[in-house]
Parts: structure tokens; C-alpha cells; sequence
């Protein structure tokens, strides 16, 4: 064998090989866009499993590719509007005036640098004391519904993401009866299911009382390492329990993708070329191309 064939088995060299090959894919295809707007909560009672990293970078990815992405960012931590570039200080206009004092979301809808078709609802500090405050005002389950459906008579968009705490309060439930699709980020990593049965059931509940058109439409593996025995254990169990649910993309523990909200950007405009980059776009393009799916009965083996 060749010297040059020999550097073209390499590791690197197939890895470098796979990046391009992914790359042209991507600029190949034509991503479709919805006949009416899909409106997800990204959502999971587990902290740190990429929840508000996986919102950004789908949303910024569906935007890159020609969709109108609006972002509502309903953490107290605000971490989603960091990483879109908006202002969150204390003094904006915020999700918590649409919640709380009826202001209207077109007041308070901000344009995020990273791409001409993306926008986001921001959260401030003041989101943090919503909860209380919200148990005496009237519908409080349905207020983020209510504001987000008069805005969507105003504007159109494509995709609406809601990035919600990592509990299930008011403010997750609030999410849950404005959307219809639900996203579970899972990270590949030991107790991946631990606590989904009972968050399976809280949607269920909030179907069942609140909000009949709610689905668990897509789950989303992140924190992959493919090195790892583990990891590879977690996707085949997850896809053994939710096979038409879960996503084929896989989403890499990415240094990249942990560097980019530091500097109010998603990784797709921080590094585009980059695995964790590339990832999200195909997990984006697959949602596209998966389209809304029909509402199925969804549960978890213990």
C-alpha cells in the first residue's frame, strides 16, 4: 500500500472525509417549509441536558435555511436569549409583561442578529417571580396561548420554539398548552430515562385537561461520544422505546457547541463547519422533513 493511501485510512483523514461528505449533503438539500406554523416546546424535567442549546441552534438552523423562527425564551436564566444576542437585562420589554401585565408579544418581540428570518421573546430576571404571581390571575394556564396566538394572527412564522425551565411549574405548563408538538432532548449519558416516565405522564395530564392537541412529536439525543460503549447502549434504548419518535441526527459533546453562548451566537454562525454544527442542521432538516406527525400515544418501559 501506498503512502498516500495509507494516510487516506487513516482516523482523521475518514473523519475529514465524513465532514465533507455531510456538508455537501446539507448544501444539496432543499429544506421544505410547513403549511402552518409548528409550534414546539422543547422541554425536560432532567437539568443539563441540552434543552436551551438544542432550542437556539434548530431555531438558527431552520432560519438558515429560509424559515421565519420565532424563539420564547420562558427560563428565568434567560440562557436562550443570550445565546440569540438579544437584551435581557432587567428593564426589557420581556415574556414576563406578556404573562403578567397582558402586554402584547409584538411589544416585546426582539430581532436576533444571528439571521435575518429569527426572532425571540426574551426572558429577564422578573420571569423568576412569574410563578407566584401567576396562581391568582385568571386562565393562568392559558396566558402564554392567548398572547401567542394574537401574535400570530399579526405575524407569520414558521416555527415557534418555547425553551422552558427545567421543572414543571406554571411557566412549563404555560408552554405546554400553547404548543402542539413537544421536543425531548435526551442526553447519552447514565439515567438518560430517569424521570421521563413521569414527565411522559405530566403531558398526558396536560393533554387529557388543557390542551387535547399536544403530541410528543420528536426526541433529540445529545452529549453523543460515540468512543463510548454508553452512549451507543443510550441511543439503541431510546430508539428501542420511541422508534418513530427519535431523531437519526445525533448531537456530539462538542467544545464548540458549549463555546458559542458565550459569545451570543448558536455554534451554526460561531462555527458552521463544525460537527456540532453540522448535526444540528441535519436534526433541523429532519424535523422539517418529518412535518408535523400525527398524535400518538407515547410511554416509557420501567
Amino acid at each position: 500500500m501506498s503512502t498516500e493511501n495509507r494516510y487516506d485510512q487513516t482516523p482523521l483523514a475518514r473523519e475529514i472525509a465524513e465532514l465533507a461528505r455531510r456538508r455537501g449533503a446539507l448544501a444539496a438539500e432543499s429544506v421544505p417549509l410547513p403549511d402552518r406554523t409548528r409550534i414546539f416546546t422543547v422541554a425536560n424535567q432532567k437539568g443539563g441536558v441540552g434543552k436551551t442549546t438544542s432550542t437556539v441552534n434548530l431555531a438558527a438552523a431552520l432560519a438558515r435555511s429560509g424559515a421565519r423562527v420565532l424563539v420564547i425564551d420562558l427560563d428565568p436564566q434567560g440562557n436562550a436569549s443570550t445565546a440569540l444576542g438579544v437584551d435581557h437585562r432587567a428593564e426589557t420589554p420581556s415574556v414576563y409583561d406578556v404573562l403578567i401585565n397582558d402586554v402584547s408579544m409584538a411589544e416585546v418581540v426582539q430581532h436576533s442578529p444571528e439571521s435575518e428570518g429569527l426572532d425571540c421573546i426574551p426572558a429577564t430576571i422578573h420571569l423568576a417571580g412569574a410563578e407566584i404571581e401567576l396562581v391568582s390571575l385568571v386562565a393562568r394556564e392559558q396566558r402564554l396561548r392567548g398572547a401567542l396566538q394574537q401574535f400570530l394572527g399579526e405575524q407569520s412564522y414558521h416555527y415557534v420554539f418555547i425553551d422552558c425551565p427545567p421543572s414543571l411549574g406554571l411557566l412549563t405548563i404555560n408552554a405546554f398548552v400553547a404548543a402542539r408538538e413537544v421536543l425531548i432532548p435526551i442526553q447519552c449519558e447514565y439515567y438518560a430515562l430517569e424521570g421521563l416516565s413521569q414527565l411522559l405522564n405530566n403531558i398526558k395530564l396536560i393533554e387529557r385537561h388543557l390542551n387535547p392537541d399536544l403530541a410528543v412529536s420528536t426526541i433529540l439525543l445529545t452529549m453523543y461520544d460515540s468512543r463510548t460503549n454508553l452512549a451507543n447502549q443510550v441511543v439503541d434504548e431510546v430508539r428501542e422505546h420511541f422508534p418513530a419518535e427519535t431523531l437519526r441526527a445525533l448531537i456530539p459533546r462538542s467544545v464548540r457547541i458549549s463555546e458559542a453562548p458565550s459569545y451570543g451566537q448558536s455554534v451554526i454562525s460561531y462555527d458552521g463547519n463544525s460537527p456540532g454544527s453540522l448535526s444540528y442542521r441535519e436534526a433541523a432538516s429532519e424535523i422539517a422533513r418529518r412535518g408535523e406527525r400525527p398524535r400518538t400515544n407515547v410511554a416509557v418501559q420501567n
